[in-house]
């Protein structure tokens, strides 16, 4: 019988489901010596946030077959090593979709109504009406940012309470938004018109202080805004400020750019702001149902069936994982790379195997590809998994093709893009077992390594382009790490690809499309 180690306390639902196929020790509070030494016993591990499983706790668990982590994280797990062990990582990705909702909506009732601080008013012996003059929500507007599982919820109920909707997801389609109910307009037009704001992404380099002085100003003087979804999205001193200059009418926060909450002008604050220790997953429901579905997970992986919410590669051995592992990582690169060179919202895709490898395994480097395509939109939350799931809730078409008889390289991927803003192509290729390279853009061939800041162009190749282009960038500050050029004929359209050792500063991208022959610019982040 399969044996199961629990090694932080869970709900007793999950370890009902979990006697039903295994034997199961709960053994809380491990040290890490003493978890390296007991692991090769069991065949699966689950945990919450106290245990973090490091790669020498994965190399001693030489029977395991599936982490799972009860929650929605897996930061504490060392994913890649897993991997490698052909380990199933899961998570449980939904489990407090509700809880997080509510707690968005409890937010935004409180805040309207200033219930904690009539609440606190009268418990002191006060009996004081006047100074706790609420607003309602009927016929409001709600600003969603970001229609994902906790949004579309959010975005639900609130149209169910008569408030009207609009919302900001360029990763979503406009269908997909008229069927939660919402109008879907850009971040300006919603930051004007919302009379309440609420934020359902996750913190990445583009949404890191969104909401700041400059945003905050072109928001209504009645303009409310919540926030359970990431503390670094607000910039809490602008927001602090904004609120205290009557510039916006009030803030609820359950999350904070540093945590615990240390001294902050936002405690300063009067009934205009509430605050809570980041609650939003913090409910009897959701701790059990996080626990029930990543028990669930375990012992369907122990039954030999396939997981739902795995954030690695279910299903393979190590030998195959081994094996393809170069490949997804190529596939994954041009998939992130492509996606951000078209923009907007992506219809379809088109993933092309050439060479040797179109005789390869298909479905992981589609998958692969997928990943890093939706990574912009979803970062942590897409998995090889979930990336077909989401792409088709997302309305992407993936055409699939194989050309045996590509020869530039022995084998090389290639894949086509088409959105909203048009269409973008990426060819790539490994060199030696693991070098991944840039082959060919948009049709002009090149020949680089990806790098983490990259910039390409669209330009005519004539005499002192590559000069100006470096000049502008020097003035910046921005120093080139590699450069080529990818031309098709002598004088005619050629593409520019450059890595560079920092992001580009704000502005300047919109200063290198107004250099003389360049007709496009983008930048890449991987």
């Amino acid at each position: 019988m399969s044996k199961v180690l629990v090694s932080d306390p869970i709900d007793q639902a999950g370890i009902d489901i979990l006697s039903q196929v295994a034997t199961v020790d709960v053994k809380t509070g491990l040290k890490p010596a003493e978890l390296v030494a007991i692991i090769g016993e069991y065949d699966a591990l689950m945990i919450r946030s106290g245990t973090r499983v490091t790669e020498e706790i994965i190399e001693a668990g030489t029977q395991l077959k599936i982490i799972g982590r009860a929650g929605v994280g897996v930061d504490n797990v060392d994913v890649p090593t897993a991997t490698r062990k052909g380990i199933v990582v899961v998570n449980s990705p939904e489990g407090n979709t509700i809880a997080a909702a509510e707690h968005t909506l409890a937010m935004m009732l409180s805040l309207s109504r200033h219930i904690p601080d009539a609440n606190a008013s009268l418990k002191k012996g006060e009996w004081d009406r006047k100074t706790f003059v609420g607003a309602e929500i009927y016929k409001k507007t709600l600003g969603v940012v970001g229609l994902g599982k906790i949004g579309s919820h959010v975005a639900h109920v609130a149209k169910a309470m008569g408030m009207k909707l609009l919302a900001y997801d360029p990763f979503i389609s406009t269908e997909r938004a008229e069927q939660i109910g919402c109008q879907l307009v850009d971040l300006d037009l919603l930051f004007q018109q919302a009379d309440y704001i609420t934020l359902h992404i996750p913190k990445t380099p583009e949404t890191t202080n969104l909401i700041n002085a400059k945003t905050l100003g072109k928001m209504k003087p009645t303009t409310r805004i919540i926030n359970c979804a990431r503390g670094g999205i607000i910039d809490e001193l602008a927001l602090a400020d904004a609120i205290k200059n009557g510039k916006i009418a009030g803030a609820a926060l359950d999350v904070f750019q540093s945590e615990p909450l240390g001294d902050s002008p936002l405690r300063s604050l009067g009934k205009e702001i509430i605050l809570t220790p980041h609650l939003g997953a913090s409910t009897t429901e959701a701790q059990v149902n996080v626990s029930i579905d990543v028990a669930e997970q375990i012992r369907d992986v122990l039954l030999g069936l396939p997981a739902r919410s795995a954030v690695n590669i279910p299903g393979l051995g190590p030998d195959i994982i081994e094996e393809l592992k170069p490949y997804m990582q190529l596939a994954e690169t041009l998939g992130n790379l492509v996606g951000q060179l078209a923009g907007g919202r992506i219809e379809t895709l088109n993933v092309k195997l050439q060479g040797d490898l179109a005789t390869n395994k298909s479905q992981p480097l589609v998958v692969a590809a997928l990943k890093g395509l939706l990574y912009q939109a979803l970062r942590e939350r897409v998995n090889y998994v979930n990336a077909t799931i989401e792409a088709k809730e997302r309305g992407i078409r993936v055409i699939e093709t194989r050309d045996a008889s590509a020869r530039d390289y022995a084998g090389s991927l290639h894949l086509e893009a088409t959105g909203t803003l048009g269409t973008h192509s990426v060819t790539g290729a490994l060199l030696g077992e693991k070098e991944i390279h840039l082959t060919d853009v948009d049709g002009f061939p090149i020949n680089v390594p990806p790098s983490k800041y990259m910039l390409f162009t669209l330009h005519r190749d004539m005499p002192g382009i590559i000069g100006k282009l470096g000049s502008l960038l020097g003035s910046f500050n921005v120093n080139i790490a590699s450069m080529q050029v990818g031309r098709k004929i002598v004088r005619g359209d050629a593409v520019m690809a450059l890595s560079i050792d920092d992001p580009l500063p704000d502005g300047i991208l919109e200063e290198i499309k107004q250099v003389s022959g360049i007709r496009d610019a983008y930048t890449v982040t991987l």
